[in-house]
């Protein structure tokens, strides 16, 4: 399908996903691969999405690029997370299809799965009930982008295939405690509260510098008592957490460079009529769940991350916040039939986060 001088486009390039995917094509040998910083290419901006397939036309796309967040944004920013991720797909794929790109892979998420999907979600649970109404409006735009990539395939005989990794996590994660994921947002919590309980504050200032925000923008001139108080609307206290909702709900995750790998196997070896044959007719749900087939509640994650951070407070759960899916657990069958599985297991996974953490956010000495 692909080989090794053959140019390929990785839309979000810098994300978890986009950075992890560049990394494993770059480890594979392939050397022609380009990316463009938001600055660079704006892709809600249609106009610059068409100069830029014009100017590059790409044998193959990677679709990476995604407005993304967890429980509290996509909650809180509906109208953002349906409109600009429906923008991006209609722009990106739109584009790659005018300019004659026909191979191109679309990363979605496992939240397009019906909230009481039977478990593990098959891909054939796609659209069979209501969708988890918390983050509805992103897994509306998913569905359509893969729905997108479907029908492209088969009125004009692309080869776009779609992938749906489970919660991911790993090197170049989004740490916000605004809109950032649960896991990553459960080690910087870990880590703030550990700090403060050790007295650490000039350190805590160092994190909230390098990752700021919104009700502290100064860290450097913030004093202690301004810390723990803007610290303590995102559940943070000396020695203590409270995390959101009642640490119940059943979560996969999986590894980020994994996914790539996964995601990476499927470009160069997977086509879409080998998925459409397999999926029989009428052809629908082609796509290919991608995690670990491995799941643990959120009480146990926290314990995990506890561990790995070194916490020894306690933590709390405010059962007055939602808790989202209470299971969304992947069957990963397809995708071990296509000869492809993890290594990376959580709690290593969960360390080896951890370090990159501290490494990223520590101070220049």
């Amino acid at each position: 399908m692909l080989d090794k001088d053959s140019k390929i486009y990785i839309a979000g390039h810098r994300g978890l996903v986009g950075s992890a995917v560049m990394a494993n094509l770059r480890k594979r040998g392939f050397t022609n691969l380009i990316g463009r910083t938001h600055s660079e290419l704006d892709l809600l901006d249609p106009v610059a999405v068409r100069r830029f397939f014009d100017e590059e036309h790409p044998d193959a796309v990677v679709l990476a690029a995604a407005h993304v967040g967890g429980i509290m944004a996509n909650s809180t920013y509906r109208a953002d997370f349906i409109y600009r991720n429906l923008q991006i797909q209609q722009n990106v794929i739109g584009e790659a299809f005018r300019s004659g790109c026909r191979r191109l892979l679309f990363l979605g998420s496992t939240c397009i799965y019906p909230r009481e999907a039977p478990q593990p979600m098959a891909e054939d649970a796609l659209l069979t009930s209501p969708l988890e109404y918390t983050n509805e409006p992103y897994a509306i735009a998913k569905i359509a982008g893969m729905k997108m990539c479907e029908s492209f395939n088969l009125q004009y005989g692309t080869d776009y295939v779609a992938v749906m990794p489970t919660n991911l996590y790993g090197p170049n994660d989004n740490f916000h405690l605004e809109n950032s994921h649960v896991l990553p947002a459960m080690i910087r919590k870990a880590h703030l509260a550990k700090l403060m309980d050790e007295g650490r504050y000039d350190d805590v200032r160092a994190d909230l510098s390098r990752r700021p925000v919104s009700t502290l923008p100064f860290p450097a001139e913030a004093s202690d008592a301004d810390i723990r108080d803007a610290l303590a609307a995102f559940g943070i206290f000396p020695g203590r957490l409270r995390l959101w909702g009642s640490g119940k709900p059943l979560r996969e995750f999986l590894w980020s460079e994994d996914m790539a790998d996964a995601c990476v196997h499927i470009l160069l070896n997977v086509s879409f009529g080998q998925l459409a044959k397999e999926a029989g007719a009428p052809v629908r749900n082609t796509h290919v769940n991608i995690g670990t087939g491995i799941e643990l509640s959120i009480a146990e994650l926290a314990g995990e991350v506890a561990g790995a951070v070194g916490f020894k407070g306690s933590i709390e759960w405010d059962s007055t916040k939602p808790d989202g899916t209470m299971r969304k657990l992947c069957d990963v069958s397809r995708l071990h039939r296509l000869g492809w599985r993890h290594s990376v297991e959580l709690p290593d996974g969960i360390r080896r986060l951890y370090e990159w953490y501290k490494a990223d956010t520590a101070p220049a000495r």
